[in-house]
């Protein structure tokens, strides 16, 4: 069933909220992709161009015949200014939560993939996937589900993952955001 039950016991800082998160969220993306759902890279593709633009932009502000003082005004401009600002608003419109994004499944009639993002809130043990469509204007998109459960309820007192509960409680949401595809 999980091909992390041969790598041996998932384990996590049970102090850590973010340790907890990064597991279950890698856990996920794992999941979702045994389902059938190959990974869409083109989203953090075009981040990492944005990110080469910008770092070939510091090199050529470095090796031109100005030195730092008197080019300082194009590196904040260009760089700091402009190209971050760009970035951010790319992460900020375009990510969100989102931990996955996908291509619909080989073989399937469906148009669009999934966009799987989480959530677990500062102070609390609430951890929140969502499920939805990549394209949610597409014909077969569908109505985005939603699972919100205690993190107790998936680790031991050790912090060792509870993957086959963990994978049951993942796999039913993926099997819920499809079933309702089926129904309409």
């Amino acid at each position: 069933m999980t091909s992390g039950a041969a790598k041996g016991p998932k384990k996590a800082n049970l102090l850590d909220p973010h340790a907890i998160k990064h597991l279950l969220d890698e856990s996920v993306s794992e999941i979702v992709t045994t389902k059938g759902y190959a990974e869409d890279f083109r989203l953090s593709n075009v981040r990492l161009l944005i990110g080469m633009v910008i770092i070939g932009i510091a090199l050529l502000a470095q090796f031109t015949h100005k030195k730092f003082p008197e080019n300082r005004d194009f590196l904040i401009m260009c760089i700091y200014l402009v190209l971050n600002a760009i970035l951010q608003f790319f992460s900020y419109t375009k990510e969100k939560n989102a931990i996955l994004f996908t291509y619909p499944p080989a073989g399937s009639f469906n148009s669009t993939g999934l966009i799987v993002s989480s959530k677990l809130p500062r102070f609390s043990d609430m951890y929140t996937l969502t499920v939805a469509s990549a394209d949610p204007k597409s014909i077969s998109a569908n109505e985005t589900v939603q699972l919100t459960k205690s993190v107790t309820k998936w680790f031991t007192k050790d912090g060792t993952l509870v993957e086959g509960l963990f994978w049951k409680d993942v796999e039913r949401l993926i099997d819920d955001y499809n079933d309702d595809r089926k129904s309409k």
